[in-house]
């Protein structure tokens, strides 16, 4: 655990993992689904750093954790978005360009996704975004103002997020002329999570096949965009 400050002074905790080519790697922000950063969101930066990245992984619930559905509701419910964007990731994002990293890019699963494409929108010195079945409100999304590439994978059996909604913010990225790939998979919401199922919910399923597929593409792009 490592801890970093907001743009506003503030500290807040985060995971920290770095790779084995060493301490001036591209660095990656992962935010976590709604649970908090538990075990699967740690997995996850470990994966990244693997390959190649500083992964730091922001404490949004300032060391909460939810077992159950309600809990992380609760939880989700209570973060300020607008904060954790603009506050804590970005905060994030300055810490990995300070200490070594040239170039940084921001990824988030379910509502980490959302807060994905609202740190496209507030943090300038992101470098891109990558984002997996999660968008906030289209009216929440000010486009203009994104203006690094952006990659996203979304479930077309998602009951989170309507496959309606994700086409609406791809038709405002469209008109603002971001650069952007948005990938859809027969699958349903969370599905790139192996513990989606443990989680006794119907609307989670891990699809093993679309989540490999949507991991290449991203360590891809990625590696296209930070290199």
């Amino acid at each position: 655990m490592v801890q970093f400050t907001r743009p506003d002074g503030k500290t807040v905790d985060g995971y920290l993992v770095e790779p084995p080519n060493g301490a001036n790697a591209p660095g990656i922000v992962v935010i976590q689904e709604w649970w908090g950063l538990d075990e699967q969101i740690k997995e996850v930066a470990n994966r990244l750093a693997n390959a190649g990245y500083r992964a730091l992984v922001p404490d949004l619930y300032r060391g909460k954790l939810a077992l159950e559905a309600k809990e992380a509701e609760h939880l989700m419910n209570n973060l300020n978005f607008g904060d954790a964007a603009s506050q804590d990731i970005r905060g994030a994002v300055q810490y990995l360009k300070a200490t070594g990293s040239a170039k940084v890019a921001v990824t988030g699963f379910c509502m980490g996704g959302a807060l994905t494409v609202l740190s496209a929108c507030f943090v300038p010195e992101l470098d891109a975004t990558v984002v997996w079945y999660g968008n906030p409100p289209a009216e929440y999304v000010d486009a203009n103002n994104i203006t690094k590439p952006m990659m996203g994978h979304w479930s077309m059996q998602d009951e989170f997020f309507s496959p309606a909604d994700v086409d609406e913010l791809e038709q405002k990225l469209k008109l603002a002329g971001v650069e952007h790939e948005f990938h859809r998979y027969d699958a349903k919401h969370a599905f790139a999570n192996p513990q989606a199922d443990a989680r006794g919910l119907a609307p989670l399923q891990y699809h093993p096949e679309a989540a490999e597929l949507a991991w290449k593409r991203s360590l891809d792009f990625l590696n296209k965009h930070l290199s």
